[in-house]
């Protein structure tokens, strides 16, 4: 058996409620709560302003036969899982998607991303 403890990269397995979903690849996630900003005062002292950020996970899929891209669109409270190649497990809840899906016809692919709350495993 080979041996895995190094690897950091290349493969990863993207499941919607318990659904599994082929992907192309490109896979992204932010478990940040918050965004700072620094900001400086005419005196000189640094301060930095919080403000809440919604956490998410997103995704390049494939266009298969089969698949109806119109269901991503309708998803809402849903569960998201996302198993990367380092072991690592990211698991968004109470997850909906956002941005429309639009489907690149020359490559069969299209863009999803959900925002929820997303944790590391």
């Amino acid at each position: 058996m080979a041996d895995t403890s190094r690897r950091v990269a290349g493969t990863a397995y993207f499941s919607v409620d318990g659904v599994s979903y082929s992907m192309t690849g490109e896979v992204g996630y932010s478990p940040s709560t918050y965004k700072r900003e620094t900001v400086i005062n005419v005196d000189g002292t640094k301060n930095y302003i919080e403000t809440p950020i919604q956490g998410y996970i997103e995704g390049t899929f494939r266009d298969l036969a089969g698949l109806t891209v119109a269901d991503f669109n309708a998803m809402t409270n849903v569960t998201v899982t996302l198993e990367l190649a380092n072991d690592k497990t990211i698991i968004g809840s109470n997850m909906w998607t956002t941005d429309p899906q639009e489907v690149n016809s020359d490559e069969a692919k299209f863009k999803v991303r959900w925002e929820g709350d997303v944790q590391e495993a």
